[in-house]
C-alpha cells in the first residue's frame, strides 16, 4: 500500500536551500579525495573481508556535505511516497529521478570518481552505476511515524552481476537501529550478529547478496532518515528479473508512476 506523505512538521534542523552554492563535481572529487586519502583503505578491506563484505565507519563524509544531505531533506520531503506492507516494511522513499530534480547534489555525490575508486579499492571490485532507469541507485528513506521500520532481508542483485550497497547517516532523532548478520552465506561459517545506530555522516557498505539485516521500529516523537547509493557490477538484467525488480519497488518503495515514468529504456522495454 502506498501513498503520499505530507510535509513532516517536527523537522528542526536548521533550514540551508541544498542547491545554494552547489560545488561542481569536480570540487566534490577533489574534497572527497582529501578525505579519503586520510583513511587506511588496505587495512578497511583486510575489515571488509574478515566480516563478510561488510563495512560499518561512524565518520564518514565531510561534515559540509552532512549538511547539505539535511538540506536536500527539507527539499523533497513533500515528495516523499509513503508504503506500508503489514508485517515487513512501514516508512516512506524519495527515488532517484525525484532527487535529480530537487537534490541534485546527491546525484553529483553518487557519481563521484573518487568515491567509486575508493569503494572499489575497499570491495575488490570493478564497480559501475546503476543504469538511469533504477529508482534505487540513489535513495532516500525517512522513518517518520511510529512504527515504521523493515524487516529482515537482503538487498538482493536482480542484476546479472553483483549490486554493492553504501548507507549514509543523514537525520537520526531515534531509537531505531540497523540489526545485520554477517557470513549467513559463508560456507562453514557461523553466523555473526551485530547492530549500529549509524550517525548523520556516518557509512555502512556491504555486498546485498551477503548482509541480513533490518531497521528496527520507530518509535513516538522521533526521525530518522538515510540515504542509499547502489552500484553494480553488471548493469544488466533478464527481462523476468526486470519485471520483478520493478514490481517490487512500485509496491514496496516508490510508487508506479516512479518506476514506470519513462517510456524510454529499459524499464519500457520488454
Amino acid at each position: 500500500m502506498s501513498d503520499t506523505a505530507t510535509p513532516v512538521s517536527n523537522l528542526h534542523h536548521e533550514r540551508h536551500p541544498a542547491d545554494a552554492g552547489r560545488p561542481t563535481r569536480d570540487e566534490i572529487d577533489a574534497t572527497l579525495h582529501a578525505r579519503l586519502a586520510a583513511l587506511p583503505a588496505p587495512k578497511l578491506h583486510a575489515d571488509y573481508e574478515k566480516q563478510g563484505s561488510f563495512l560499518y565507519l561512524d565518520d564518514f563524509l565531510p561534515r559540509e556535505y552532512t549538511e547539505r544531505l539535511i538540506a536536500a531533506v527539507h527539499d523533497v520531503t513533500p515528495a516523499v511516497n509513503r508504503n506500508y506492507l503489514p508485517g515487513h516494511k512501514a516508512g516512506g522513499s524519495v527515488s532517484r529521478h525525484t532527487l535529480d530534480k530537487l537534490a541534485p547534489f546527491i546525484a553529483d555525490l553518487y557519481r563521484s570518481e573518487a568515491l567509486i575508486k575508493w569503494l572499489e579499492a575497499i570491495s575488490g571490485d570493478k564497480l559501475q552505476l546503476s543504469p538511469e532507469d533504477d529508482p534505487h541507485a540513489y535513495a532516500l528513506y525517512f522513518y517518520t511515524r511510529p512504527g515504521d521500520h523493515i524487516g529482515w532481508h537482503y538487498d538482493t542483485s536482480y542484476y546479472k552481476g553483483r549490486r554493492y550497497t553504501m548507507l549514509l547517516g543523514v537525520i537520526d532523532d531515534s531509537s531505531c537501529r540497523l540489526d545485520y548478520e554477517l557470513h549467513t552465506r559463508t560456507p562453514n561459517a557461523t553466523p555473526e550478529p551485530g547492530s549500529v545506530q549509524y550517525p548523520p555522516g556516518a557509512l555502512v557498505f556491504f555486498d546485498g547478496d551477503k548482509l541480513r539485516h533490518r531497521v528496527t521500529p520507530l518509535r513516538e516523537n522521533e526521525m530518522r532518515v538515510s540515504l542509499t547509493f547502489e552500484y553494480v557490477t553488471n548493469p544488466n538484467m533478464r527481462p523476468f528479473q526486470r519485471f520483478i525488480s520493478n514490481m517490487k519497488d512500485s509496491i514496496a518503495y516508490f510508487g508506479f508512476s516512479q518506476v514506470f515514468r519513462r517510456k524510454g529504456g529499459k524499464n519500457g522495454q520488454a
